[in-house]
C-alpha cells in the first residue's frame, strides 16, 4: 500500500516519534496496521521527513542504501522508542529495565554509519552531506531521553500517536487538532445530539 506522507503524519514533533507513529491505531488488534509493512514505504518517509523534519535534522538529507537491508534496524528502532516512552508517558519516568534493548537497537543504527554528529548547532552533522536514515533514527530516539522532553510526551487520545508537546503550558491534548481534535469535537458532538433526542423521546 502507497502511502501518503502528508503533514499529519509528521504531528510527532520529532523524528523518532513521527517513526513510531508510522503503526496505526496501537493497542487496537481490529483496526491496527503498520505503514512499514512494505520496506519501499521507509525510503518514501524519510524523502518526506527530510523535508517535514528539516529544522530538527539541521537541514541535513536522509538517505535510504537500501530499505530492506535497514528495515531490521528501523523497526527495531521504532519499537523500541515507542515502548520506552509510550510507557514513560503512562508512568511519568523512563523505566530502566526498557532502556537496554533501546539502546541496543540505537547503536545498531548508527554503528554502520560513518559520520559525524553533536557539533554545535549541528546535532545531526554536516547539512551537505546525507545522513543514513537509520543513524538519523537513533540519533532523534535518544534525544528523547532528556528529561525536559520526556515530561512534554503526551498520547494521542483520539489516535494513539506519540507527540511532543510545544504548547506555552504544556496542555495539549491532541496530536493534531485539525484532524484528531475535530474529530473528538465532532463525535461529543453527536453523541450529546443522541443524548438530547433520546431525552425528548424518552
Amino acid at each position: 500500500m502507497t502511502v501518503a506522507w502528508t503533514p499529519h503524519r509528521f504531528t510527532g514533533g520529532l523524528l523518532a516519534l513521527d517513526t513510531a507513529n508510522t503503526v496505526v491505531l496501537r493497542g487496537d488488534p481490529a483496526r491496527t496496521f503498520d505503514r512499514f509493512d512494505d520496506p519501499a514505504e521507509i525510503a518514501r518517509f524519510a524523502d518526506a521527513a527530510t523535508g517535514f523534519r528539516a529544522v530538527e535534522l539541521g537541514d541535513r538529507r536522509l538517505a535510504v542504501s537500501s530499505p530492506a537491508a535497514i528495515a531490521p534496524v528501523v523497526l527495531s528502532i521504532r519499537e523500541t522508542t515507542d515502548r520506552l516512552f509510550r510507557g514513560a508517558v503512562s508512568k511519568g519516568a523512563v523505566a530502566t529495565a526498557d532502556l537496554p534493548e533501546f539502546l541496543r537497537a540505537c547503536a545498531d543504527g548508527l554503528a554502520a554509519g560513518r559520520t559525524e554528529i553533536g557539533a554545535p548547532g549541528r546535532p545531526f552533522g554536516d547539512p551537505a552531506t546525507p545522513i543514513a536514515f537509520e543513524a538519523a533514527l537513533a540519533v532523534s530516539a535518544l534525544s528523547l531521553l532528556r528529561d525536559d522532553t520526556v515530561a512534554r510526551l503526551r498520547i494521542c487520545p483520539n489516535c494513539t500517536w506519540l507527540f511532543v508537546d510545544r504548547s506555552r503550558n504544556s496542555s495539549r491534548l491532541w496530536c493534531d487538532m485539525a484532524v484528531c481534535g475535530n474529530r473528538q469535537k465532532a463525535s461529543r458532538h453527536y453523541r450529546r445530539r443522541i443524548a438530547a433526542n433520546e431525552v425528548r423521546n424518552g
